[in-house]
């Protein structure tokens, strides 16, 4: 029993050791995701290279908001963030023909693969040995279906992690709070705005 102990013991050292030398392309969707998600994975060894790409985000204004605020969760977690090229013409022509589509629909499936190619391209070109997303903390975003469109991408490059479980939502709204950052009611594309001001919206009682 003891012999089995001690070799578990070096077996768990000997990988954290692994680890340790690893760098991740972290892309980033806002500051609060990135808080928990980011701290976990420094918790466990992995050095971090954010990566700040999101052209979905409207308006412009809440583009450079989610940013300012991410640069913010970067400092207080001792990371280098790098952004991304903001052109919304590009999340335009990605979702294309899926305007309608519910929030969570193919759309979404677009908006994800689009950010984890320029994510996984990030990786390749800093010389990152990994790339994973805070994405899959949004409680109402699929980590299965991210990590499957991320496979897609990268195979087995993708870090894949459910940055929602063991209470890491509880976590990264705990650290927003006690870094004053930005949190944010609606995803961040055009459609999403829409229907949290159509949801926002009085509805008339024809009864009145």
């Amino acid at each position: 029993m003891f012999i089995l102990a001690f070799f578990g013991i070096v077996r768990l050292v000997w990988f954290r050791g692994m680890i340790r030398g690893m760098k991740v392309a972290l892309h980033i969707c806002c500051a609060v995701c990135a808080a928990g998600a980011a701290e976990r994975l420094i918790k466990e060894g992995y050095q971090l290279e954010g990566f700040f790409y999101n052209p979905n985000l409207y308006p412009e204004a809440e583009y450079f908001r989610r940013l300012e605020n991410a640069h913010q969760t970067a400092a207080n977690l001792s990371f280098p963030l790098y952004a991304g090229e903001y052109i919304p013409a590009d999340w335009e022509k990605a979702v294309a023909g899926w305007e309608n589509e519910p929030e969570g629909g193919r759309r979404c499936w677009q908006c994800f693969g689009l950010r984890l190619s320029a994510t996984y391209q990030f990786m390749l070109k800093t010389g990152c040995d990994r790339f994973a997303t805070t994405l899959s903390m949004g409680s109402n975003k699929s980590a299965r279906l991210i990590e499957r469109l991320a496979v897609e991408i990268g195979g087995e490059a993708f870090l894949s992690r459910n940055f929602k479980s063991k209470e890491g939502f509880k976590r990264a709204t705990e650290l927003a709070r006690q870094w004053g950052l930005y949190r944010q009611n609606y995803c961040g594309c055009r459609f999403s705005l829409r229907d949290l001001e159509l949801r926002r919206k009085p509805v008339n009682n024809p009864d009145d």
